[in-house]
């Protein structure tokens, strides 16, 4: 039973996200270039919740207060290291920015890492249980479909057909279904290693959140603006608490 919700998830945060987004590129320009900031504020919101409220306290529950908080420490230097020397980061919007001047099949290969790591995270949510599960699924789809988004943008700005984008984004995307199923399987061996994961996945949630959405939101000048993504950041937020208030 886990385990259908482990690959039901993974297909839903990789696939289903990559076909969100190619629908969402039907839209009209303009209104993608204004929504697209809200979903952006309603993954943070989701991926901080997340973190904080769901992943961390199952680590530190299962391996201790300073083992977890150490692991989240080693985990945001890591994740430091690897947007500043390797492709990690990724451009949320459709206008100019740092990572679109990036070729597109280097875009590909930091995807498909992103995304096994995303595949990662979901399994060893589900092993812990699966009210947590479900809500690091939603935190991984939500920050996922304005990911892919603005990878169709770099892709397309790099020559590469509408078809051609589709595709290769389903197989950098495709990635996090192997991640789960992985992790999935090496924790029923070693069960004693999931707050470690846990306490890690934390940290590339935080992470993702803090350094790479935050920022772009500032970016975003105006009061209504900043109304509008305070209330989708609390609402991405209060899924996360509604989720654990089911599971407790």
């Amino acid at each position: 039973m886990v385990l259908t919700w482990i690959f039901g998830f993974a297909l839903l945060g990789s696939v289903g996200a990559v076909g969100g987004a190619a629908l969402f590129l039907l839209f009209p320009k303009q209104i993608r270039e204004r929504l697209v900031p809200f979903l952006v504020s309603y993954a943070t919101g989701t991926l901080l919740g997340a973190s904080l409220l769901g992943l961390l306290p199952h680590a530190i529950e299962q391996g201790g207060l300073l083992p977890s908080l150490g692991t989240v420490l080693a985990g945001l230097i890591i994740f430091f290291v690897l947007e500043r020397f390797l492709i990690w980061r990724h451009c949320h919007r459709e206008g100019s920015c740092e990572v679109h001047g990036v070729a597109g099949q280097l875009i590909l290969v930091g995807d498909a890492v992103h995304n096994f790591a995303d595949g990662a995270v979901i399994a060893a949510a589900f092993m812990s249980s699966v009210p947590l599960g479900i809500a690091t699924g939603i935190a991984v789809i939500a920050h996922e479909l304005p990911q892919e988004v603005g990878d169709f943008a770099i892709l397309l700005d790099n020559g590469f057909s509408p078809r051609r984008a589709l595709t290769w984004n389903l197989v950098s995307g495709s990635t996090t279904i192997p991640g789960a199923l992985l992790v999935y399987i090496g924790l029923q061996q070693a069960p004693q290693f999931n707050a470690t994961i846990l306490a890690f996945s934390a940290a590339s949630f935080l992470y993702i959140g803090l350094a790479d959405l935050v920022p772009g939101l500032h970016r975003r000048i105006g009061a209504e603006t900043g109304l509008g993504q305070l209330f989708l950041i609390l609402a991405g937020i209060g899924t996360i608490l509604l989720l654990r208030m089911h599971h407790n």
